[in-house]
């Protein structure tokens, strides 16, 4: 169990992009998102100004905790933060546009219901996203930087959440356990059933006839 000095020391070196702005007056945000790889549903963005003070304890890749954790982790960001706002963009979009520029679209929707303005921008991977303000693209940022963490856990609990509401709606999908990636049992459903509503034509042609 890792102890309380080493978990201050750890979440330091996690906050070593966002010194190197804070120090220079700068106002930081971080911005991840959660979703591109799935079969159905949406993609999620966020965008999430934290405060110098205090770090959350905890805080990693939401990719590294377990569901739980995020959970609890979710909500002491939402209380912490400074601001944040959420983008989505559905499967629909994600169809007429292709997934990466449906990412991009997200991630400025997530800036703007931020309603604050930053000075710069820490971003998990992708560049090319049009926001008023410096963009520094991390590959592996989630693992990297402190605010993108803190991004990628709302995202994932954002999307997790909505995902669990489909589920409701089509239950033969198993959406609640596989948050819409193409697992063996999803796959399975999608070629008996056909696809529903919140499929993604584009990413099902080799499963089924899109068309249906």
């Amino acid at each position: 169990m890792r102890s309380k000095i080493d978990e201050q020391q750890r979440l330091f070196e996690l906050t070593k992009y966002e010194r190197e702005l804070w120090e220079k007056g700068l106002v930081v945000c971080g911005m991840d998102e959660v979703g591109r790889g799935p079969l159905a549903g949406p993609v999620v963005t966020c965008c999430v100004i934290m405060p110098r003070e205090p770090l959350i304890e905890g805080v990693n890749d939401s990719k590294k905790l377990s569901e739980k954790k995020r959970e609890a982790l979710y909500e002491s960001i939402m209380n912490e933060a400074v601001a944040y706002g959420f983008g989505v963009c559905g499967e629909d979009v994600i169809d007429e546009i292709n997934i990466l520029n449906a990412t991009k679209r997200a991630f400025a929707e997530s800036y703007r219901n931020m309603h604050t303005e930053a000075d710069a921008a820490l971003i998990d991977a992708v560049e090319g996203i049009d926001i008023p303000c410096r963009k520094i693209p991390l590959i592996h940022g989630d693992a990297l930087s402190y605010s993108i963490a803190c991004a990628s856990i709302l995202a994932k609990v954002k999307r997790d959440r909505m995902l669990a509401e489909m589920d409701e709606l089509y239950p033969e999908y198993g959406f609640a356990k596989n948050k819409g990636y193409g697992t063996a049992e999803h796959i399975a459903a999608l070629k008996k059933l056909g696809p529903c509503p919140i499929h993604r034509r584009s990413f099902i042609k080799n499963f089924v006839d899109s068309d249906e």
